[in-house]
């Protein structure tokens, strides 16, 4: 148990795209102090942010993961166009790019 529990906390800080984005063009940016990888496929992002933050510093960071997605493809992304996997997700995101 206490090896699955590892894993998972080391798998959880890894910058790898989502196995529908392999093949991706993979970026890093800085937004605000804050550190996000992207991986850009066609007309797609997805977006990682990277490092901790405590429940309260959570807020408004989908917002940056949006400028974050924008400054490192250069394309303008489509508004309410995110996806998480987990409703209300900080740490990852998709978006729909108008490129």
């Amino acid at each position: 148990m206490r090896f699955a529990l590892l894993s998972l906390l080391l798998l959880a800080g890894c910058d790898t795209a989502h196995p529908t984005m392999m093949g991706s063009v993979k970026r890093e940016v800085v937004v605000q102090g804050l550190r996000f990888v992207t991986f850009q496929k066609g007309d797609e992002v997805e977006v990682l942010r990277m490092g901790y933050l405590t429940r309260s510093e959570r807020a408004g960071v989908q917002a940056l993961m949006a400028e974050a997605a924008a400054a490192s493809t250069g394309c303008r992304v489509i508004p309410d166009s995110i996806r998480t996997r987990i409703p209300g997700d900080s740490g990852e995101a998709m978006f729909d790019l108008d490129c």
